[in-house]
């Protein structure tokens, strides 16, 4: 991809209206634009990373048997009212009426559309479990929506939920999803921190919230330094593997601040292992049982006759959120460089030629360089402005691409000018980099 046929409109400076460093680079390289308060429009760049998450939320969710749908954004109230939530939501949620004056919503969460989805397709037990996700757009009427969007009015999301007959099946299902979020989040090259957590207007007994580190984080963390030490690589999706799994994790004390009791922490971690910061959130898993399905009828028969309600759990990852978050735990805005996990970067590599006047050596080599990439699948974005190289690679540092080629003078027979972006710059040949970034893709 040429740059100078690219859509992505550069900033020379941070916008003014900007304080936190996503919403700070997500304006100046023209990831999106706000239409109004709280609302953005994804242009090609951020859209482009925002899909590459949004399509490793969706192959872990495949992974644990989770069946996709799609439900509208657009919600009659009636099966709020059901809930008895409609009511009681508050006002974030934004209430319309259609031209038939019925009164509508344009959906802030999904556990009624998809609980009555359920009770008129699903009537026996044999069918369950039943694991269904989505991933679309919401909106909450934020009174303050600030941090562009990280805390915006409208947000890209996927929701999923588990139908069971038992607590105890709804557990293991439960523990499907702590799983699929922590591979997640690890491909995405984040360490996210499983906290238990309020449920908030969602309720339920049970909840976990995968926190990263941040100090721009809004939610207030305190830990035992441990748990970082934890993986999940080794664990099965059988019922025995994924609750030593979820124990692993609860053995280390990590709550968020509505959960957080000062004798606990200090009796249960030693002074060496405290950790007390802030962290942002970016996924957030329920268990509520039959809250919904006991208010909205929704039951499965048993053997011997009998009905019952099934047990349902709540699972949420913010696709767009993800998007500041990696920017929050990745930018180094001191020296303006952002490196993109390989898994969701926009371009593999960026190529930089040193173009003189009347001179078209250098382009022709970067073509060809290219073209070589392309045969091996590796995506470039090519800089063919006649800018001078430091600023060249001053704008590719801040889009981001996770490697960068410089055809200069450096650059001379076989070998090139090659550097991971924030790394040492070396002198190998072309084959040697189309090898490191083929395996480095190959590991995610």
């Amino acid at each position: 991809m040429l740059l100078s046929n690219s859509f992505i409109p550069i900033l020379r400076d941070n916008p003014s209206e900007a304080k936190i460093k996503s919403h700070q680079l997500m304006l100046r390289v023209g990831m999106i634009k706000q239409a109004s308060a709280g609302i953005y429009s994804w242009l090609p760049l951020g859209f482009k990373i925002m899909k590459k998450i949004e399509d490793i939320v969706r192959q872990e969710q495949n992974k644990i048997g989770a069946q996709e749908i799609l439900m509208p954004t657009i919600q009659s109230s009636d099966i709020w009212k059901e809930s008895g939530r409609y009511d009681d939501y508050g006002e974030e949620m934004l209430r319309i009426k259609d031209r038939q004056n019925r009164d509508m919503l344009y959906g802030p969460t999904n556990e009624e559309q998809v609980t009555e989805i359920f009770r008129s397709s699903i009537k026996s037990y044999k069918s369950l479990p039943q694991l269904l996700y989505h991933i679309q757009w919401k909106f909450r009427d934020e009174i303050r929506p600030r941090f562009g969007i990280m805390r915006g009015r409208e947000f890209y999301m996927k929701d999923a939920y588990s139908f069971d007959v038992s607590d105890e099946e709804a557990l293991y299902s439960y523990n499907k999803f702590f799983l699929s979020y922590l591979r997640t989040f690890k491909r995405l090259s984040l360490t996210a921190i499983p906290m238990a957590a309020d449920t908030g207007p969602i309720g339920g007994n049970l909840s976990h919230e995968f926190i990263i580190l941040a100090e721009t984080g809004e939610s207030k963390i305190f830990t035992d330094k441990r748990i970082f030490d934890l993986n999940s690589d080794d664990t099965e999706l059988k019922r025995d593997s994924l609750d030593n799994m979820r124990k692993k994790y609860e053995a280390f004390y990590a709550v968020t601040d509505e959960k957080f009791n000062k004798k606990e922490f200090e009796k249960i971690v030693t002074e060496n292992n405290r950790l007390i910061t802030k962290g942002i959130e970016v996924g957030h898993i329920f268990y509520f049982g039959d809250k919904y399905s006991k208010s909205m009828g929704a039951s499965v028969d048993l053997p011997g006759g009998k009905k019952d309600f099934v047990k349902m759990g709540s699972y949420g990852i913010g696709v767009s959120r993800l998007v500041g978050a990696i920017i929050e735990a990745k930018y180094d805005d001191k020296n303006e460089i952002m490196k993109w996990p390989l898994s969701v970067a926009p371009y593999d590599i960026a190529l930089i030629p040193m173009i003189k006047k009347n001179d078209s050596s250098a382009m022709e080599k970067t073509i060809n360089i290219n073209n070589e990439l392309l045969k091996n699948n590796i995506e470039a974005v090519i800089d063919d402005t006649d800018e001078n190289i430091s600023s060249k690679i001053k704008k590719m540092n801040l889009i981001g691409a996770p490697f960068q080629i410089i055809i200069g003078k450096k650059s001379e027979g076989d070998l090139l000018e090659f550097k991971e972006v924030g790394g040492e710059t070396k002198n190998i040949p072309l084959s040697k980099i189309i090898e490191t970034i083929t395996n480095k893709k190959n590991s995610i």
